[in-house]
């Protein structure tokens, strides 16, 4: 079984890797907003959010269900995080998010997670009623991820997320299936060297559907309107490959300094390489900072060559409190993630781990 299991893994990252590897790494600017379901890219979640997704090598817990799925694999008991994030603060944009994890046996761990995405109240316009009047409407964007992952070893770790895409207005939604795989390899005497690789949202278009894409016409020589069902056209879904590497500094006491690199391809948007760092003292307070470096990223919001509200810069912290020997610890944490022209993105979450 866990030959088998690990071959299945193994062999489905190196198909999809090998069929979609032209595409992924183009970084075709040409290709910007030509996908939907552009949520799938948000990082909900506060601590790996806190060094720009750097840490996809070593990234563990509910995170990884985002990140690197591999990572799930590390968790004792159980899991459980819950994170609320002000996108863009200002802009009215807040999105939600709930994990767990579950250890079902000795190599294996299950997890399931939900995030939501809320725009606020919009005002409700039509070609007759262009300042509104008529009501207002919730978009909700909502992601329901399952996943699953297994140690092979001391050494490797892979796993999949299945996720289940809704995407809705008052009158309209699109919904879709997404999948994600990664590997995680941990070397060193004291395994502190990390390597991983990661391929997220991988699937089938979407197509949005509902009364929204039918209007009321009258044609000519006709006496009485008639209802015009419009074509919505389909879109595909942000393909992304993250190879990632960490370093682990150990020192007394259980502290430690980790340095990690990630190089991000986008299939719909510019190529990234992310750096960061985090330092834990005792295992209690912990710090984090890294920087996204793309093309333009450091010129002006409204150069053409930035096309990213991000500026870079992300810092987060982590106050973790073992209540027992047993393991059982509550942390608290929290991102920042630095952004032009809006006041910045803040993530606070919530964990308990067992």
């Amino acid at each position: 079984m866990k030959k088998l299991f690990r071959t299945i893994v193994i062999a489905s990252l190196t198909i999809i890797i090998g069929l979609t590897s032209t595409e992924l790494f183009a970084g075709n600017k040409d290709r910007a907003g030509q996908a939907g379901a552009s949520e799938l890219l948000v990082n909900p979640w506060a601590v790996s959010s806190g060094w720009g997704n750097a840490g996809m090598a070593s990234v563990k817990g509910v995170d990884a269900m985002w990140s690197n799925v591999a990572g799930i694999s590390f968790v004792n008991t159980m899991d459980l995080n819950f994170s609320y994030t002000n996108w863009l603060a200002g802009s009215g944009t807040s999105v939600a998010s709930f994990g767990g994890l579950v250890r079902v046996s000795e190599s294996i761990v299950a997890g399931l997670s939900f995030m939501s995405m809320s725009f606020g109240t919009i005002e409700k316009t039509t070609t007759e009623n262009p300042d509104g009047g008529i009501g207002t409407f919730k978009p909700n964007l909502m992601n329901i991820n399952i996943a699953v992952a297994k140690s092979f070893s001391n050494s490797i770790h892979g796993g999949f997320v299945l996720k289940i895409i809704n995407e809705q207005i008052a009158d309209m939604s699109g919904t879709g299936v997404a999948l994600d795989a990664g590997i995680q390899y941990v070397t060193g005497l004291t395994d502190n060297i990390h390597f991983g690789i990661s391929l997220k949202n991988i699937g089938p278009t979407m197509k949005y559907k509902g009364d929204g894409l039918s209007i009321k016409t009258l044609l000519e020589g006709m006496e009485s309107s008639i209802t015009v069902v419009q074509r919505a056209d389909e879109f595909e879904l942000p393909t992304q490959l993250n190879i990632a590497a960490a370093y682990d500094f150990n020192f007394a006491d259980a502290s430690r300094l980790t340095i990690a690199f990630n190089f991000n391809s986008n299939a719909f948007s510019k190529d990234q390489f992310i750096v960061g760092l985090e330092g834990s003292f005792r295992d209690i307070l912990l710090l984090r900072g890294g920087y996204t470096f793309e093309k333009g990223i450091f010129k002006n919001i409204e150069d053409a060559d930035c096309s990213n509200v991000n500026k870079g810069l992300s810092l987060g912290a982590s106050v973790q409190a073992p209540l027992n020997k047993k393991g059982l610890k509550v942390c608290l944490d929290y991102s920042y993630r630095n952004t032009a022209h809006w006041k910045g993105t803040h993530s606070i979450g919530a964990r308990i781990l067992f």
